[in-house]
């Protein structure tokens, strides 16, 4: 059986999700200025949607990682399947799984074609050969989200990272110049 390689990412690539970017507030003051800025607590807010967000799709990432990551060992426990039929020159008795729980003994004549589920309670015949090809290419897409999966899960947590500091920073302006505010005697909401 060929081996099934890792598929390289585009280093440059930031997302491959649509993530949105986070932009980090370097000049605080010069930021909180702008007119759209015009109080703490709305900027808090929208950083905080921002994040919100960001968690949101942080979920969806691991869910999605984990049904990968059990996808590929069943994808290749099938191609090690189609392996032991195609060198099956005898009768076999084996066991499978019928339900939960439930197992059954069956005798397995040598063939030259298997069925597989496709999903969807798809299932189709293919000739051994069809079969590893198809599993291959599902293996091989597998593999290449679940990479992609990854690199978008170590962006977004840049994103959070960067989403947090900004919040924190912003809070921090907002205590200043309130303490700031008090001691010229002017009268502020945050």
């Amino acid at each position: 059986m060929d081996s099934i390689k890792m598929p390289k990412l585009p280093l440059n690539q930031k997302s491959f999700a649509g993530i949105p970017e986070a932009v980090f507030l370097d000049e605080i003051g010069a930021y909180m200025f702008q007119p759209e800025n015009n109080s703490c607590e709305k900027v808090l807010q929208r950083l905080d949607e921002q994040h919100g967000k960001y968690r949101y799709m942080a979920f969806n990432l691991d869910a999605r990682r984990r049904k990968l990551k059990q996808q590929i060992p069943d994808l290749q426990k099938s191609l090690e399947m189609i392996e032991v039929l195609r060198r099956q020159t005898d009768v076999i008795e084996t066991q499978f799984l019928l339900s939960d729980q439930i197992f059954i003994k069956t005798d397995v004549a040598p063939t030259k074609h298997v069925c597989l589920w496709l999903g969807a309670n798809v299932m189709l015949e293919y000739p051994l050969d069809e079969a590893e090809k198809l599993l291959k290419q599902n293996m091989h897409a597998a593999l290449s989200n679940l990479k992609s999966v990854e690199h978008d899960q170590d962006f977004l947590r840049d994103q959070i990272t960067t989403t947090e500091v900004n919040m924190a920073r912003v809070y921090n302006w907002g205590v200043k110049k309130r303490q700031a505010d008090s001691k010229d005697g002017i009268s502020t909401a945050f």
